[in-house]
């Protein structure tokens, strides 16, 4: 006696076709995503567009961006690829490319930036020890010049860096020399203490800070020291009337400029703001939909709008309005 063997069923071609489909469009969009962004600035008065690609599920990216001026012309063609230890930025317009390599462990990095066209390169070493605590950078350049090599090491309480600044002169020749700047902080009477050097000058400053209020004194004086300084003592106030609400103030008592700046923030999405700077005598007023300082990825129908008013207060008639439109688009 034979026996039967059951026929398996054949599975539904629709439903086959549906699953295959939906698999293949996951894929698709593992593989490659494609993301395009508008932005422009009446200030400047041109477009800047842009187009990426993230393809291998992020492992690589490519980019491109050009400007577009009022009368259609375009400029400024940028073109790049950039991946975990490698990115390449290519300069259409001046035929030059700046070439990044970099590679990173658990407590040292080391980066590579070349520039093509004038065959010098920039070498960046870090350290770092008790997370991220305490680091340390040194910057070289390959191959060698003239200047010492950058550096900065920053801890809990402070940082400290050398670097060089070039420029002219007042007689117009060009000069290049190094520079050392850092800073200070520690806690003291209920609140912080901070002593910061730059540009040949030292800031000191308190900042105290609660749940509503922030009273921030401080004094600028140049260093090294001199027997008839020039202080610039100035305080600066703010006050949190609640979530949404806060007022911001800064009097310099050396020069009795002052500026004030109130802002209303419901959401994360949208921010008001107005302000006058007394120091050019200006009233102005901006509003955000999006957030001020990101992208357009997480504002509403991801499209973020500044729009900003400057009224002068000695020529009302000169008043402006400017804005910035950005939109992103992931295709």
């Amino acid at each position: 006696m034979v026996d039967s063997v059951a026929t398996p069923a054949k599975p539904s071609t629709s439903s086959s076709v549906t699953a295959s489909d939906n698999v293949h469009k996951h894929d698709w969009r593992k593989s490659i995503a494609l993301k395009a962004s508008t932005e422009y600035d009446s200030d400047l008065g041109f477009f800047v567009n842009r187009v990426s690609a993230r393809v291998f599920d992020g492992l690589a990216k490519f980019k491109a961006s050009f400007e577009r001026g009022p009368k259609g012309e375009v400029g400024a063609p940028l073109f790049g690829f950039s991946s975990k230890y490698l990115s390449v930025l290519y300069d259409a317009e001046d035929q030059n490319a700046q070439v990044t390599v970099s590679k990173s462990w658990r407590n040292v990095g080391v980066k590579y930036v070349r520039d093509i066209k004038a065959e010098q390169g920039d070498l960046t070493l870090t350290a770092n020890a008790f997370n991220d605590k305490y680091r340390a950078e040194l910057r070289l350049d390959v191959p060698p010049t003239d200047g010492m090599p950058r550096g900065s090491v920053s801890f809990p309480f402070g940082e400290f860096k050398v670097f060089r600044v070039t420029g002219e002169d007042e007689e117009g020749e060009e000069f290049s020399q190094m520079q050392t700047s850092g800073f200070l902080a520690g806690s003291a009477f209920g609140g912080r203490v901070v002593a910061d050097y730059k540009n040949d000058e030292l800031q000191l400053r308190y900042a105290y800070k609660d749940d509503e209020m922030t009273l921030t004194p401080s004094v600028t004086l140049p260093f090294p020291y001199t027997d008839n300084p020039s202080l610039s003592p100035s305080v600066q106030f703010k006050r949190q009337f609640d979530e949404a609400n806060k007022l911001s103030y800064l009097y310099n008592f050396s020069s009795t400029d002052w500026s004030a700046v109130y802002k209303h923030k419901p959401n994360d999405t949208f921010k008001l703001k107005l302000g006058y700077d007394s120091n050019v005598r200006l009233l102005w007023g901006s509003t955000w939909v999006g957030k001020e300082d990101a992208g357009a990825k997480q504002a509403p129908r991801k499209c973020r709008l500044q729009i900003m008013v400057q009224v002068p207060q000695d020529n009302v008639k000169s008043s402006v309005v400017l804005f910035r439109i950005k939109k992103r688009w992931d295709l």
